[in-house]
């Protein structure tokens, strides 16, 4: 006796009820907000990269440039001028700070936190409380960090300086001097977000499975040989995404380098964020100063669809596909 199949009906859209037909505008009504709360300023920023705006004059007197505040070619008295952004030697040299900044920063903190992670990869009390303590930094807003660094760091009453003038290393320059103001600002940022890799590092540590480890063990592989081929391959994931969200934010740091030398001294520490701010609320261009904030997200965008893709490439190698 053969079974008759139900042959299903099509859904009819309008029949539902219309709590569920709103369901999916419900689903999508937040990330649509998101979305335009994004474009609406992004766009805004590119249109005012074509004008000559600045608060020196009304709104109403803002005139169209198109290009000039990006690249321009004038005739002067005969002579070619050539102008804009990309003539800007000042905009050259903020793209330089901003590399070596974000770079130097990313490195030293994924190698310092890297090292603490392993150091504190055992499930012991002294780890649980070193732990906890290498959080706190994390909890510290970075212009609050800086402040604290300053009497750190200040020749009269600072620990930091008494401590090096102990043996005989006193009178550093720290953030007085353009030969060391970087080194300065990154040993603050590393301070502030060191923790933060940690964090990411330390969870992959503790997610890789042991299986590997003890097989190579059995067979008497050196710490070094299973670092080397178990241990880095399978948590370059999480190293990528570590160096991900903190070179992204350190290609856009603003606060620690302002609080603390305000791109100083001279123009040692002048990145994108800091010519931009300057340009457009110092000196109230604000034509001029939009277009570093764009050139700014191409690079932040480049950067991270590059690590997204090694990410994803190495979390398919993880997972043996």
């Amino acid at each position: 006796m053969s079974k008759k199949t139900a042959v299903e009906q099509p859904v009819n859209y309008n029949e539902m009820p219309r709590n569920l037909r709103m369901r999916p505008y419900y689903i999508i009504a937040p990330g649509m907000i998101i979305l335009i709360g994004i474009m609406i300023p992004f766009l805004t920023a590119i249109l005012l990269s074509l004008t000559d705006a600045s608060y020196r004059n009304p709104i109403d007197s803002w005139k169209w440039n198109w290009f000039r505040n990006w690249l321009s070619f004038d005739t002067v008295e005969g002579k070619l001028q050539i102008g804009g952004l990309f003539a800007s030697s000042q905009f050259y040299h903020a793209i330089a700070i901003t590399v070596i900044y974000a770079l130097s920063a990313t490195i030293f903190e994924l190698l310092l936190g890297m090292g603490i992670a392993f150091l504190l990869r055992k499930d012991s009390r002294y780890c649980r409380i070193l732990k906890v303590t290498l959080m706190f930094p994390l909890m510290v807003a970075p212009v609050i960090a800086v402040l604290i660094w300053q009497l750190m760091i200040n020749g009269s009453v600072g620990i930091i300086e008494k401590a090096l003038s102990v043996i005989g290393l006193g009178g550093f320059t720290w953030a007085s001097s353009p030969k060391t103001a970087m080194f300065t600002v990154v040993l603050i940022d590393a301070w502030v977000n060191t923790p933060f890799m940690l964090l990411l590092i330390l969870a992959g540590i503790q997610s890789l499975p042991k299986s590997p480890f003890e097989a190579a063990q059995v067979d008497g592989a050196s710490a070094w040989f299973t670092f080397k081929t178990l241990t880095l391959p399978m948590l370059k994931p999480f190293i990528y995404i570590a160096v991900l969200f903190r070179l992204m934010a350190s290609l856009q740091e603003f606060g620690i380098i302002y609080a603390l030398t305000k791109g100083g001294p001279g123009d040692a520490l002048m990145n994108i964020s800091v010519t931009s701010y300057i340009t457009g609320f110092v000196y109230q261009r604000l034509g001029r100063a939009l277009p570093y904030l764009l050139v700014l997200w191409i690079i932040v965008n480049i950067s991270a669809k590059f690590l997204v893709e090694k990410q994803r490439k190495y979390a398919k190698e993880a997972a043996g596909l």
